[in-house]
């Protein structure tokens, strides 16, 4: 049967049937009439009943993997998901697809695939989803590029759903200050500083990550999953309980029957991802001091949906909106912190009442987004979520910097207390791993302005994190004098003032490869500007001399990724034929 022989959808996306949204709009076409008892008859073998297939059936999308703490205990989740789902009358089906560990990959060739998971993970779910013919989708996801993925999935498809997120780490304590993953970054510059022991090296690897979740601070995983909150794909809320925390069994159960409802409904991920939603989800990023990496996946997001949305809406959201959160990494609270206090609802209701959240948005209960803020509870002496006239800044800390060195522009996240203008000679790496020997090689200098650069999107391929270096810069004690610019990323852990996203990139001709050794940079942050002091023509006269260096994978999914990937100031979204 062809797609245009298929029962098509009614205005609200579901086949119009008597009585509003058709709850089996697309299972039907795979599982109903003679004509279909062969496909009954292989889900039989299985152990589902004719009165399992009679009714709507959902997909339970997760990236359980044994490769992380991350995504642990989401197969423990969908449990409770596939519980819930069939209490309010539905038949679960669950899937799994992969998923990248930042943490363990990072500074190694691995840490390459991480973004480019986001796109498998998409294309995955899309892909059986679209073959299995879910009525409703829901996604479980944890580590960094699983709720982006699952939500660009959910946009294709276009069925009723919504993701909920598997939950944060717990915290650590290591000698009496709450530790994450992101301290044992910073302890490796130290040690390789002389600045720690290799006894207390080992002794903070030991207790840092003490169990199953997401890492736990305001890095990228919680950053998504509190935007994915705030743009109206997860009920407000869900997020907060960590991943070991009994509550998350709760939220499991209760997400199976709302997705149930929401299916009755015939509410449909592009009848919320407006434009609006974007703004409030930046918002939030904004003021938690949230991940730069929710700016290549709210654009991939807003591609997806067809909403327009650009780079530099980034910057004039966050000048507008203030810090409420005092958030790791910027600030001194980790992820289970902000749940003690009252969670991303608090968050939510701060930032409304200030007037920086539209708070007339749905969200998948059916009440609108101010309606489940105004629940949140407060515990009493909190300190990790300011009101809104008590900031801990005036603006949020997501900036976006052009110039003759990011013509479309680049990213960097401040928390307020940072210089605003570096100027410095150019330390030039091709590649990640060669300006990390320099650093532990001791290399750098007060002052430098480090330059990473073929690690962009296409160039790297994959567009890996640059954590290994910036913590090791910090941990070295050059955080308040050393700057680096890359067309590569950084981890939500990532802090100081460390500019990524450099558009257009390296490989593709980007002014980052005119820089040679020496250059001066400038990076200053009033008026949003990343220059090399260098005029037109010397830019000119250097890349009459340039040539693409070859690509780096010639086969697989390394190479079909950089064939068909965008600039990062599009969120780094494949596209057939994206590079000519």
């Amino acid at each position: 049967m062809s797609v245009s022989d298929r029962p098509q959808p009614g205005a609200n996306g579901g086949t119009a049937v008597a009585g509003g949204f058709d709850v089996k709009h697309q299972s039907r076409t795979l599982l109903e009439g003679p004509t279909r008892a062969g496909a009954r008859a292989m889900l039989k073998a299985i152990g589902f009943t004719d009165d399992d297939l009679a009714k709507p059936i959902i997909g339970v999308a997760h990236t359980w993997i044994e490769t992380m703490p991350c995504n642990f205990n989401l197969r423990r989740l969908a449990k409770h998901v596939k519980e819930g789902i069939r209490a309010a009358g539905g038949t679960p089906m669950e899937l799994n697809t992969v998923a990248i560990s930042d943490g363990v990959t990072m500074g190694t060739e691995g840490m390459k695939t991480s973004l480019i998971s986001r796109e498998i993970i998409a294309d995955s779910v899309e892909l059986v989803g679209r073959g299995h013919m879910f009525d409703a989708v829901i996604g479980l996801g944890a580590c960094d590029k699983n709720l982006p993925g699952l939500a660009m999935a959910l946009v294709r498809l276009n069925v009723p759903g919504f993701l909920v997120y598997g939950g944060t780490i717990m915290p650590s304590q290591f000698q009496g200050k709450e530790v994450t993953i992101r301290s044992v970054y910073e302890a490796i510059g130290a040690f390789e500083a002389g600045k720690m022991s290799a006894t207390d090296l080992k002794a903070l690897e030991d207790v840092a990550c003490p169990g199953p979740g997401a890492c736990g601070g305001q890095y990228t995983a919680n950053t998504m999953a509190m935007a994915m909150e705030f743009i109206g794909l997860s009920p407000l809320g869900s997020a907060s309980p960590p991943a070991v925390d009994a509550r998350k069994d709760e939220v499991g159960r209760r997400a199976g029957e709302l997705v149930m409802d929401v299916l009755r409904r015939g509410v449909l991920p592009r009848d919320i991802l407006t434009r609006a939603a974007f703004e409030n989800a930046i918002a939030g990023v904004a003021a938690t001091g949230g991940s730069t990496n929710a700016v290549l996946h709210l654009l991939a997001l807003a591609r997806e949906v067809g909403v327009d949305l650009d780079i530099d809406d980034f910057d004039q959201i966050s000048r507008r909106t203030p810090i409420v959160a005092d958030m790791m990494p910027g600030g001194r609270f980790a992820a289970a912190d902000l749940d003690r206090a009252g969670g991303t609802p608090l968050v939510a209701k701060r930032l409304i009442e200030g007037g920086y959240l539209n708070p007339d948005l749905p969200t998948p209960t059916g009440r609108t987004f101010g309606e489940e803020a105004a629940e949140a509870v407060e515990t009493p002496g909190q300190e990790v979520v300011r009101t809104h006239d008590n900031p801990l800044s005036d603006h949020g800390g997501l900036i976006i910097l052009k110039g003759n060195l990011a013509p479309e522009g680049s990213v960097i996240k401040l928390f307020g207390y940072e210089r605003n203008y570096h100027k410095g000679p150019a330390r030039v790496f091709d590649s990640e791993h060669a300006a990390a020997i320099a650093v532990a090689a001791r290399e750098i200098n007060e002052g430098d302005v480090v330059v990473i650069r073929y690690e962009g999107p296409r160039g790297g391929p994959g567009m890996q994190e640059m954590l290994g270096v910036t913590a090791a810069l910090i941990g070295q004690g050059l955080g308040g004098s050393v700057a680096l610019i890359t067309d590569g990323r950084f981890s939500g852990a990532t802090k100081g003032l460390m500019v990524g996203h450099v558009c257009p990139e390296a490989q593709v001709g980007g002014p980052i490869a005119a820089l040679q050794e020496g250059d001066t940079v400038v990076i200053d942050i009033e008026n949003r500007r990343l220059d090399a002091e260098l005029t037109e023509a010397e830019f000119g006269q250097r890349f009459a001399a340039w040539t693409a260096p070859p690509a780096r994978y010639t086969s697989g999914v390394m190479a079909k990724y950089a064939a068909l990937v965008t600039s990062a100031s599009e969120g780094a979204v494949t596209r057939p034929y994206a590079n000519g």
